[in-house]
């Protein structure tokens, strides 16, 4: 049975409209089919709109909610502390507990501070970089997300491939209305997954940069894996060049592992940025490194601050996502689930004659239609075809499986083999409807 009603939905947004800028408080919640969407509750790996429409979720949030909708063990941790008080303005013992297990958990958390998101984490890890290096500039690539602020702003888009230009000198175009120019001068940009053209790049222009942030799987486009010695590399370069090596572990924290990528790939950054799936969706981050990089913030010589910082709440769902994560160790699981499902996925596009791509480790991977048989970085995920994508997203949605706008899937610790079989089946219906 196909979801065709959106009336109470729609009628929210012509509401919300009414009072909201757009009826969302994030842009991205606008790219729902067929419009922005209201929804009531969610369980486990389904959530349900304000039509009572029932989604097989893979979304999941765009990424924070690893043990699925509603944990009872994350809600209850969250009532009981709560009731205990929403906020102190001051530390106290849970914030410490959770500081203690990243510590332990994390390969380059020696030292930690809790932020809200992402984007103030990453804000906080520039800032960090330049204190401790006196210099201004940082590199990051086309089309890794950091966020939302001015300086991070830029790269995410372009009017086409080849309005990009050439490879060692990329034109840059503002993601926004409303930047800075003066920002565009903070960062240098390259595409991903060329070594080489980074080592040629930082050996010509080191003095002026302070840091070099990626995304170790870009997952923000393409969920493109790291090239064979590419994170390797940026390690060896900023280690010789005394330049702040910073992963944004934003997704791929606690998804590829309870060590984040730098576990999972055996690279140990200098500062890290962990957020989404730390608290299964209560707004928390966290900036963490090594010590002699995070002793600018210890020592107060970079200010970083906060008034609902490490509130009573986001703790208690941190420090119970975490230990049911070590208790379940789903993490092979979910690759395991992760592989099924993006090869049901190939063998079903195959069946209907569709060129489509499949690529990501497992935990998250997204899909392309295109006749590509890699995808490798920012400038590759232009090519395919985003009008089939956005017919084969809306089939989904109608037939009950949410997926994110872009392609990009998230498997949870609650997904089952029947969901993975569920979602092959329909994946293979709308296929062959296309």
């Amino acid at each position: 049975m196909e979801n065709t009603d959106y009336s109470k939905s729609a009628a929210l947004l012509e509401r919300a409209r009414k009072v909201m800028a757009g009826g969302v408080s994030s842009e991205f919640r606008k790219m729902n089919y067929p419009h922005a969407m209201f929804y009531t509750h969610g369980k486990g790996s389904r959530i349900y709109d304000a039509d009572g429409n029932e989604y097989l979720d893979f979304t999941l949030s765009q990424g924070p909610l690893i043990l699925g909708h509603s944990h009872p063990a994350v809600a209850e941790a969250v009532t009981a502390y709560s009731a205990q008080g929403q906020l102190f303005a001051g530390q106290h013992i849970r914030e410490i507990e959770l500081a203690e297990k990243l510590n332990e958990l994390i390969p380059s958390a020696e030292l930690l501070r809790f932020c809200l998101d992402g984007s103030e984490a990453v804000h906080t890890a520039f800032r960090v970089a330049r204190a401790k290096t006196g210099r201004k500039k940082f590199l990051r690539f086309e089309g890794h997300f950091h966020g939302w602020l001015d300086n991070v702003s830029w790269g995410l888009s372009t009017p086409s491939a080849e309005a990009l230009g050439d490879r060692e000198n990329p034109n840059v175009y503002p993601w926004s209305a409303g930047l800075p120019e003066s920002t565009r001068e903070e960062f240098m940009i390259l595409p991903w997954n060329d070594l080489e053209l980074v080592k040629t790049v930082v050996a010509r222009h080191h003095q002026d940069l302070a840091a070099v942030i990626t995304e170790p799987v870009m997952c923000n486009n393409g969920c493109i894996l790291p090239a064979e010695g590419f994170l390797q590399g940026l390690r060896e370069i900023c280690t010789q060049y005394n330049i702040a090596l910073i992963f944004d572990e934003v997704i791929t924290g606690f998804r590829l592992g309870l060590g984040g990528a730098q576990a999972y790939f055996g690279i140990r950054p200098d500062i890290s940025i962990f957020a989404k799936a730390l608290a299964s969706g209560y707004p928390i981050s966290a900036i963490v490194g090594k010590k002699d990089w995070m002793d600018v913030i210890e020592q107060s010589k970079v200010i970083h601050a906060g008034t609902m910082n490490s509130s009573n709440a986001t703790i208690a769902a941190a420090l119970t996502t975490i230990k049911v994560l070590q208790q379940e160790n789903p993490y092979p699981r979910m690759f395991n689930l992760g592989q099924k499902l993006m090869q049901g996925l190939r063998e079903a596009a195959g069946k209907h004659h569709h060129k489509m791509l499949v690529q990501g480790p497992g935990p998250m991977f997204t899909i392309a239609f295109t006749e590509q048989t890699e995808i490798k970085d920012y400038r590759d995920t232009l090519i395919p075809d985003k009008q089939l994508l956005g017919k084969f997203i809306a089939g989904m949605h109608r037939k009950g499986i949410r997926i994110i706008g872009r392609g990009l899937w998230y498997i949870s610790a609650v997904h089952t083999e029947d969901d993975i079989k569920q979602a092959i089946k329909t994946a293979s219906e709308v296929l062959a409807e296309l």
